[in-house]
């Protein structure tokens, strides 16, 4: 507690973020909610046959309408977000798609220009109300800059992923191993260096993304291709179920952060 100039005490209280608090189950949740767009993507544009710009335009409406009940949402709701979240994903793995094969720019180029335009937002953000931090997403202004960066990290992850897979030859389960070890070293950083969490947060973001796409493709490519060949309908329902269990049974909270209260002296 400190004293203002005015004779008022100033005490920090703890103001509920919109978003849930970052720990193991938020992780375990979040990847599977990656496998899930990329499976769930591609039942669309593939199994049924939908353009990459059609299968877009149904899960960007789909987002959009999400965004704006969860902004208009009181509170943190569990089903709520990771719906939202699902549904930035899946739209990522069409985007990507659409961007790399239907536009022609190929898989680094698109990356490259889903880099360049994450770290806009990013950029804009800090800017306009100096944090990124995910523990800050508490009014309707910072959650736009926030599921805009989600938007742009799972597009990008997508990019990312199919990149690695398919032009460096390391194949899905190769591209896997590389995006699982990079997040462990971005957990060895969490845990044994003072690198900044705001930081840390996002690369394992943006890096869940792929690990996520890589897993996804693994599942429901052809054998010809490195994958298993699985029913992208079948293995999109048991990973929905996966996620649906765990939002029921296990606990999450909104995350917390510190705001300032004036009272009078």
């Amino acid at each position: 507690m400190k004293v203002g100039r005015r004779g008022a005490r100033m005490t920090v209280e703890q103001t509920a973020s919109k978003v849930p608090e970052v720990t193991l189950v938020f992780w375990i949740i979040k990847i599977a909610a990656t496998t899930l767009g990329e499976t769930g993507g591609d039942t669309v544009t593939m199994t049924l046959g939908w353009s990459y710009l059609a299968g877009t335009a149904l899960f960007l409406a789909a987002l959009v309408v999400l965004i704006a009940i969860q902004i208009a949402a009181e509170k943190f709701h569990p089903l709520l977000y990771w719906a939202t979240i699902i549904a930035s994903t899946t739209a990522g793995t069409t985007m990507a798609d659409f961007a790399d094969r239907s536009l022609g720019i190929g898989y680094a180029g698109g990356a490259s220009l889903l880099f360049v335009a994450l770290f806009a937002v990013l950029g804009l953000w800090y800017w306009s109300l100096g944090s990124i931090a995910v523990a800050t997403v508490t009014t309707p202004k910072v959650e736009a800059f926030y599921w805009a960066a989600i938007t742009l990290s799972q597009t990008l992850g997508t990019a990312l992923g199919d990149w690695t897979a398919d032009d460096t030859g390391l194949g899905y389960g190769g591209g896997a191993l590389v995006f699982a070890a990079a997040l462990a070293a971005l957990v060895a950083a969490y845990y044994w260096t003072s690198l900044s969490r705001v930081f840390l947060f996002w690369a394992a973001f943006i890096l869940s993304r792929p690990l996520g796409a890589t897993v996804g493709d693994f599942l429901d490519k052809p054998i010809s291709e490195g994958g298993l060949d699985l029913s992208r309908p079948i293995a999109t329902a048991v990973i929905g179920v996966f996620i649906l269990a765990c939002i029921l049974v296990l606990p999450q909270r909104a995350g917390q952060h510190p705001a300032q209260a004036a009272s009078k002296s």
